[in-house]
């Protein structure tokens, strides 16, 4: 049996046959290795049969002396579908440029709707989607994924505690719930104000309770600050002690930074590549050739195409290329011991309140051995130390 996809792949004709000697030039194109197929009669002098494409051009030779005339009145396969389809390339241009012009619509937002959001809060939400890009007319390649959307806008806007982000067709939908009122401060039941750690103190705020301490006092931790119990003695009535002492504390800050530290940067070198992406085939659409640096980082992003309100199995992929450089840096004396109390000091800032200020350093101690810069510093930091202790029953 004939392999129809070959068949169709080469081409096939349908000849027509007539005259005398059918039967013998037959037989001479089977002897050159033509072959035919599907051969019937259909009178006494003609036939009709089926033979490949290249075939044909070839049987005309053998006709010139024969007393049989052939015509060819059927052809089917590849090469003239191809040869149609040329014919009619205006129609199939028009149709790939208004699939591509649709393509390029159905990937363009065209609507933005933000629910639950006061006009205040819609209007802050809208700068923010402008600064992101997020606005009508714009294409969805060049956009930020949905999840990042909403952590940018969750950022950004104080006035919500969420945002949810949905992209349907070309239309992003945003469901807000704004931050509520702050609650009611919780109730403290009766207690006292004791110092944390050792310090001098410097200042205070005392808004409920008996101060039992002068400025310019040293205290060591545990020492009573802020007595809850007010009153005349016999009378004394426990109450919540509150208030802030503020008290210079010494923090000891060790740190040792080499001589010379090696890193890798960017140096602003980039390759960009466009893909097309269906399942884990990728058609590269721009940037070509092969990339020009060694040592590189790569950066992938995809958006999924659609079709309408449907998505399909095609996704744009860019892929930037940033080339990097191994960079070593080599710190003089000077330059270490700076870079090095500045490392300290950040250090030190993680170990206290948010609040806390630092007055001042002291370097104790400096030393270069062994490639390395070694510091030891002194820090003086003012701090609220004051923290609260529960009033136990019996207490006076």
């Amino acid at each position: 049996m004939k392999n129809q996809w070959v068949e169709f792949l080469t081409g096939k004709v349908t000849v027509k046959l007539t005259g005398r000697g059918i039967e013998r030039f037959l037989n001479v194109l089977a002897k050159n290795g033509i072959q035919i197929w599907n051969a019937r009669r259909i009178s006494p002098d003609a036939v009709h049969f089926t033979m490949r494409l290249g075939d044909a051009l070839r049987i005309r030779s053998f006709a010139r002396g024969s007393e049989c005339k052939v015509s060819f009145i059927r052809r089917k396969g590849a090469p003239f579908l191809l040869k149609r389809l040329l014919k009619n390339s205006g129609f199939l241009i028009g149709a790939f440029l208004f699939f591509v012009v649709v393509m390029l619509l159905s990937n363009i937002v065209w609507g933005i709707e933000i629910k639950g959001a006061k006009p205040a809060t819609e209007y802050k939400i809208r700068q923010e989607l402008d600064k992101l890009g997020v606005k009508r007319g714009k294409a969805m390649f060049f956009l930020d994924s949905v999840e990042t959307i909403q952590k940018e806008l969750t950022n950004r806007v104080e006035a919500i505690t969420w945002v949810g982000v949905e992209l349907r067709g070309t239309t992003f939908h945003f469901r807000v719930v704004e931050k509520k009122q702050p609650e009611s401060p919780k109730i403290i039941g009766p207690r006292h104000l004791i110092a944390k750690k050792e310090a001098v103190i410097t200042n205070y705020f005392i808004e409920k309770g008996q101060k039992l301490f002068e400025v310019s006092d040293r205290v060591v931790p545990g020492q009573l600050l802020v007595s809850g119990l007010i009153g005349r003695e016999g009378a004394y009535e426990a109450v919540a002690a509150k208030g802030e002492v503020w008290g210079e504390a010494l923090y000891r800050g060790e740190i040792e930074l080499p001589l010379s530290a090696t890193f890798q940067v960017f140096n602003g070198r980039e390759q960009q590549k466009h893909f097309l992406r269906a399942g884990s085939f990728q058609f590269p659409i721009w940037g070509f050739g092969k990339i020009n640096f060694k040592n590189y980082e790569t950066e992938t992003s995809a958006a999924r195409m659609k079709l309408f309100k449907w998505e399909i199995p095609i996704a744009y992929v860019n892929k930037t290329m940033r080339e990097r450089e191994e960079v070593t840096r080599i710190y003089s004396r000077d330059e270490a011991v700076k870079r090095a109390s500045d490392l300290a000091r950040a250090d030190i800032k993680k170990h206290i309140d948010e609040d806390a200020m630092i007055k001042g350093e002291k370097i104790l101690h400096s030393s270069i051995a062994n490639g390395k810069v070694k510091l030891s510093i002194l820090y003086t930091v003012v701090e609220n130390i004051a923290i609260g202790q529960p009033i136990i029953q019996g207490d006076s």
